[in-house]
């Protein structure tokens, strides 16, 4: 007998849940068979994909951007795929990458900066010719580690669970320049603007709230950012990431982006907690190999206010031995919160 499938274009395909980092439990954002077609479109601009690509994806299918772009896109339009299992291993990542001769890598943030920190990554050689990230900001000091290892700059991809990529830095195009810290601009035919409290469009350079126009109404990502007058987005963290002390409102992103400047740090995490005097202070947790101490804690302060300025800085660091992440690998602010909230508690 011949099977005739009866599926249309907008019945439900996947039930996605998202990753969590500011609600108790994920919510599950559900996508048709449309999502499928539009994806592909929006993946020839977010990861650069092309005939004859090697493409490899180290994140998990529990994830979006694993799932969605490292899966389901690149085979959909008949391409070579490499998929990672089991516990990440920088070194494992960089030895297939060589082993295989990939072409185009998109990862998280996180694996390229646990590939830069591994130190084994001159020990291979590589045919990488486009590179792409996603899930948070990358560092200055880990965006420089890629280019110079891959010969290629790394390209950011922008979007959510609920919206899509919505904001690309097109790999392997020469004519759109990379711009460091940079999410891009939008994909073709999309429209996202920066928005004030108001709902007003905000001026180039002025942080608010990024929106992206669909179905006749504009859609809040609840992520800060801004705009520059060549129409480059930067990313400004959560909206519920944001610290203010004493009136001053600060990024947690910029926070941590500082902090990673330090030679010695590895990893990262800011949040504010409760302060008598000014309402809430930055706390930033840190991750090195280096003992903590008063010395070190000095050196990270001064290299943020260096940095920022002179009221923006942590006034409280604790080193850890991990940040806790969700499993997009994104630092998970909400669980230092709830950390620190039981501890004043107790």
């Amino acid at each position: 007998s011949t099977y005739r499938p009866a599926t249309r274009s907008d019945d439900y395909a996947i039930y996605q849940y998202t990753s969590g980092t500011t609600r108790e439990l994920p919510e599950a954002v559900r996508h048709t068979h449309r999502s499928i077609v539009t994806l592909m479109v929006a993946a020839l601009y977010g990861t650069g994909l092309r005939p004859g690509d090697r493409f490899f994806c180290p994140s998990s299918p529990a994830w979006g951007h694993g799932l969605w772009h490292g899966t389901l896109a690149p085979l959909a339009l008949g391409l070579t795929i490499g998929a990672y299992a089991g516990r990440f291993d920088a070194e494992r990542l960089l030895k297939a990458l060589h082993d295989h001769r990939t072409t185009n890598l998109s990862a998280a943030a996180t694996h390229y900066r646990m590939m830069r920190n591994s130190g084994a990554a001159a020990k291979y050689q590589y045919a990488i010719r486009k590179l792409s990230f996603t899930g948070e900001p990358i560092d200055h000091e880990t965006a420089a580690f890629a280019e110079s290892t891959f010969g290629t700059p790394v390209c950011s991809m922008y979007g959510t669970t609920e919206i899509g990529v919505i904001l690309v830095n097109y790999p392997g195009a020469c004519d759109l320049p990379v711009k460091p810290g940079s999410l891009g601009k939008s994909i073709p035919g999309g429209r996202v603007e920066v928005h004030d409290a108001s709902g007003e469009l905000c001026e180039p350079g002025v942080t608010g709230e990024l929106k992206v126009w669909r179905k006749g109404e504009w859609i809040a990502t609840k992520d800060l950012g801004r705009v520059d007058a060549d129409g480059y987005f930067y990313h400004g963290g959560r909206a519920d990431d944001v610290i203010i002390s004493a009136g001053w409102t600060m990024s947690a992103v910029e926070l941590e982006n500082a902090i990673l400047r330090h030679a010695d740090v590895r990893e990262a995490a800011a949040i504010g907690v409760p302060d008598a005097l000014r309402g809430q202070v930055v706390k930033a947790f840190v991750v090195s190999e280096r003992d903590g101490d008063d010395a070190f804690t000095r050196e990270i302060q001064d290299l943020v206010r260096a940095q920022l300025s002179q009221h923006e800085y942590p006034r409280q660091v604790e080193f850890v031995s991990e940040i806790p992440k969700t499993p997009a690998g994104k630092v998970h602010r909400k669980v230092l919160r709830d950390r620190e909230r039981a501890t004043a508690t107790v």
